[in-house]
């Protein structure tokens, strides 16, 4: 059990190290993108990527979850594992080309869409991309090492490329080639690396209706998470203007970052949670479930109140005040990384391994419905803000039906988390932060700097004083590293 900790460790670290990539980089560029291709640039990239997610969703068919689970069941027999793999990728291989057939036909059939063509048919190359890179295996192998590194080089490449090919307003089909290379040309090496996991041997026979209704059921998840969080975007497009969803996009980019950064523990522990319900091992099972929820809270947190309170210098550096309207539907968007994080951890990281995929599904299927019926009656009026709301109440709907549903378990697991500790942290630190933004005249980087660095210092401080679990536990482990080095080099 000790090496299985050390795993997730390692796994955590590198998993930890790719999300502040997708932190950074965005850091990067997005500050000289938003200010090249200006909002309605955005706006048509935005547009154009959210339609695509559509047909990317059918043609995935929820297997990037579940790819993940069954991979990681049978990981210990590589004859196993690899028939698996290939009856996954042959659905995966089905679905992607009736997608994409019926992507070409509404291209050149609907009026909005035809109006970007070149746009639309560069985004579509993900869908192709997606199918051969099966992340979902690398994932359920936890080669998370292989998948940083990798990463991690597309996206410097990524940054090359965008400095040097994207110049001006017209330049957003570049600029949208560049992060479809970005976010899936990994695919690519994920092919080649494939025999060092698997066998290419062809099997006697597949038995591809066995994985046919888990997928469907992890689909239709899919599908409910696609709704109330694309559709705010597919909704503005249709509803009012490319301009409007360049603004929303703007608040959603700086949601999905963060997002990325609170969630990425579960990323990490789905394929070790679904190997221990396989082996019969709840003890370990709960007690990762719990850690993961207080991890999850101390984050997401802290990571709302100071983006809230820091939403307009924040537009402001990345984006320009072109994007100043983006600054209320940032604030109101932001409570979803606390919900988000919460409902990642009892939907992924437990009911999907204890095989309770329908109440995650009912409960995304319920968000997706009033996100819906909240967009058709906030967006016309209120735009990118109402677009914001719909997806707040959403998210707060998903996590209060996944609660109602663990019932008891949700409960025991929640009253571990140390939410007083938490709460006292974050309203000293949120206090120090709201004095540094009214008080302190400094240029915007050099006030983001100063207010965050004293901000984290103080709740990581307080939560050390107060002997919060998860900052405990951080604390020690990097006391123990500096003395084991000290020592080595005594």
């Amino acid at each position: 059990m000790k090496s299985n900790k050390k795993s997730i460790k390692f796994n955590l670290i590198m998993n930890m190290l790719l999300t502040t990539s997708a932190f950074v980089f965005p850091l990067i560029t997005f500050p000289y993108i938003s200010r090249v291709l200006q909002p309605e640039g955005n706006g048509k990239i935005a547009f154009a990527n959210s339609i695509i997610t559509y047909f990317s969703m059918f043609a995935l068919l929820g297997i990037p979850t579940y790819g993940i689970r069954a991979c990681a069941q049978v990981r210990d027999d590589k004859k196993l594992l690899s028939k698996t793999v290939q009856e996954i990728w042959i659905i995966n291989a089905v679905t992607t080309l009736i997608a994409y057939l019926i992507f070409l036909v509404a291209l050149f059939c609907v009026p909005r869409l035809k109006e970007e063509r070149i746009l639309m048919l560069v985004c579509s190359m993900s869908l192709f991309l997606n199918l051969i890179a099966m992340e979902w295996l690398y994932k359920a192998l936890e080669c998370y090492s292989y998948i940083t590194m990798r990463s991690l080089a597309f996206k410097v490449l990524a940054v090359i490329l965008m400095f040097l090919l994207v110049k001006k307003k017209d330049d957003y089909v570049i600029y949208a080639g560049i992060t479809v290379l970005a976010n899936t040309g990994y695919g690519i090496f994920n092919f080649l690396n494939l025999k060092r996991h698997i066998a290419f041997e062809h099997f006697l026979s597949y038995d591809i209706k066995r994985h046919l209704k888990p997928v469907l059921i992890f689909f239709a998840m899919s599908v409910a998470v696609t709704i109330y969080s694309n559709l705010d975007i597919t909704m503005l497009g249709f509803m009012r203007d490319d301009t409007e969803v360049g603004y929303y996009d703007v608040a959603i980019k700086i949601k999905v970052i963060l997002v990325n950064v609170v969630t990425s523990l579960g990323a990490v522990l789905l394929p070790r949670t679904s190997y221990y319900i396989e082996k019969k091992m709840e003890k370990e099972f709960w007690a990762v479930s719990a850690k993961a929820l207080e991890f999850v809270t101390a984050l997401s947190i802290p990571l709302t109140m100071g983006f809230i309170v820091m939403s307009k210098q924040c537009i402001l550096l990345l984006s320009g005040e072109a994007y100043l309207p983006s600054v209320l539907p940032m604030c109101i968007i932001m409570p979803t990384l606390i919900l988000i994080g919460a409902s990642n951890v009892l939907g992924i990281q437990m009911l999907v391994p204890l095989g309770k995929e329908q109440i995650v599904l009912y409960s995304e299927v319920t968000g997706a419905i009033v996100d819906v019926i909240l967009n058709a009656i906030l967006i016309p009026q209120y735009g990118a803000s109402g677009a914001a709301v719909g997806t707040l109440i959403a998210e707060l709907v998903v996590l209060g039906v996944q609660i109602a549903a663990l019932k008891t378990e949700a409960l025991v697991v929640i009253k571990k988390v140390q939410i007083a500790k938490i709460g006292v942290a974050v309203f000293m630190a949120t206090v120090f932060l709201v004095f540094v933004r009214d008080n302190i005249n400094l240029t915007l980087f050099p006030l983001l700097t100063v207010s965050f660095g004293g901000y984290i210092f103080i709740y990581g401080g307080i939560l050390l004083v107060l002997k919060e679990t998860v900052v405990s536990e951080v604390a020690k482990t990097i006391r123990g590293k500096i003395l084991n080095i000290v020592g080595f080099r005594d």
